[in-house]
């Protein structure tokens, strides 16, 4: 059980730790085109994307909250 629990936490570790290192590196980015005056085109590019992608969540989370009442008015889970 406790190399299991080590595991877990190693795990956590590594995966937090990336978050970190991901979050700094967009940090980075954004700080670069700002200081060079490309951040507005930048995000005149990447509006449509986010845009699509919010979109997609959306539906996903509303095709899985739809399915979870479905299947528990019809006896399941």
């Amino acid at each position: 059980m406790e190399t299991y629990l080590n595991l877990m936490l190693i795990r956590f570790g590594l995966v937090a730790g990336g978050l970190v290192v991901l979050a700094l590196l967009v940090f980075a980015i954004a700080l670069t085109l700002k200081r060079r005056g490309r951040l507005d085109e930048v995000r005149r590019y990447a509006a449509p994307v986010v845009r699509v992608g919010l979109r997609a969540a959306a539906r996903r989370r509303e095709g899985r909250e739809n399915g979870a009442a479905r299947s528990r008015r019809e006896g399941g889970r």
